[in-house]
């Protein structure tokens, strides 16, 4: 027999803890505990009581103290806001894999990162190295240095023709060295200074025609076309800084396209040797592997000077034709390293980078062929 018939039966603890009377908890406590079906007695209290029998409370709560051996291996849980860039995925997902691009899509367009299905934006390789902190310096590479040959072979084949000839291929030289550089400077369309760029370069093959092809109308129309570069600008709305910019920007656009006639002053032979010696040589430095460093300026120096010096002998320069050559490569390298730097992008390559190598050695073939005639 129990010596307490009339106390209910307490629960069994299975970890031998006493049970505690329960705390109320904030904004709880205005009512008491409502006792079981069974048992009548027990009547609500308004405000803040705790129960008036302990033993009476025992046997409806049951409080666990302490960790358990279910709790004592786990890190406990807080609540976190969750991270706006991972919110989609739940706690137990694994970091998903962005989706491949269907075999369909242009995934594979020059210059541009694969195409996704998960909004990602696609970055030229441009755009980004420069996110990466990478060098600014990014090369045309082998086709843009193919356009290159190809134009310096037109202007070689073109020259053994006749000046009239040559005409046509110089012509396109002008016309894209004045568009690359205002591409280069990040200024684009630009209309009017490729305009007047062009303008310029037409008006310098115009005067050397005249002139007996004289170098004194080169030096005459870059001195023009700088006087109406300078009024256009002042005459512009734009902001101070912003004219400086775009003047100086004209003004080496014009002045490159005019100093591109000079293969047009140049002696027939010293073109044709030049424009050889200038395609091999950018040829030579896009061939070689990267990292590109000077060992591959030698070997395009050198292989520049070879043909110069192969092509020579078949003309009035003979075997100096391979100074021409190294001469005009370095020049060329200069105009192809131009077109490489600060992030530029394929348009940049395939108008900058294939026009300036060619425009930067018009000079180098005039002078190194009067030298050598």
């Amino acid at each position: 027999m129990n010596d307490q018939p009339n106390r209910p039966h307490q629960p069994y603890d299975p970890y031998g803890q006493q049970p505690q009377a329960p705390r109320a908890w904030p904004g709880q406590g205005h009512q008491g505990y409502q006792g079981h079906q069974g048992h009548q007695g027990h009547q609500e209290h308004q405000g803040y009581q705790g129960y008036e029998d302990p033993q009476a409370a025992q046997q409806y709560t049951q409080q666990w103290q302490g960790q358990t051996w279910e709790t004592q291996n786990h890190r406990p849980v807080s609540a976190q806001a969750p991270d706006p860039e991972t919110a989609i995925l739940t706690p137990q997902s694994p970091p998903q894999r962005p989706a491949a691009a269907p075999a369909g899509a242009d995934a594979s367009a020059p210059g541009y990162g694969p195409a996704t299905v998960g909004g990602n934006t696609r970055l030229t390789d441009a755009q980004r190295a420069r996110a990466e902190g990478r060098s600014p310096i990014i090369e045309p590479g082998l086709q843009p240095a193919a356009l290159t040959a190809l134009l310096g072979l037109l202007l070689a084949g073109a020259a053994a023709v006749g000046t009239y000839a040559l005409l046509v291929p110089l012509v396109v030289l002008q016309a894209v060295t004045a568009a690359g550089w205002f591409r280069l400077n990040g200024m684009w369309p630009a209309r009017q200074g490729i305009a007047l760029g062009f303008a310029g370069a037409l008006a310098a093959d115009a005067a050397l025609l005249a002139s007996g092809r004289s170098p004194s109308a080169i030096l005459g129309t870059i001195g023009v076309w700088v006087l109406l570069a300078l009024v256009l600008q002042l005459r512009s709305h734009a902001d101070p800084d912003e004219r400086m910019y775009g003047l100086m920007a004209t003004v080496a656009a014009s002045a490159l396209a005019i100093v591109a006639g000079g293969y047009l002053a140049a002696a027939a032979d010293a073109v044709t040797v030049g424009g050889v010696a200038v395609a091999v040589a950018v040829l030579a430095r896009a061939i070689v592997p990267p990292p590109r460093t000077a060992v591959s300026v030698v070997v395009a120096l050198l292989a520049a000077s070879g043909a110069g010096s192969a092509v020579g002998m078949l003309t009035d320069l003979g075997t100096q034709g391979a100074f021409l050559g190294a001469g005009a490569a370095a020049c060329a390298l200069i105009g192809h390293r131009v077109a490489s730097y600060d992030y530029p992008s394929r348009f940049v390559h395939f108008t900058a980078g294939v026009a300036l190598p060619l425009a930067a050695a018009a000079p180098a073939v005039y002078v190194l062929g009067r030298a050598l005639a």
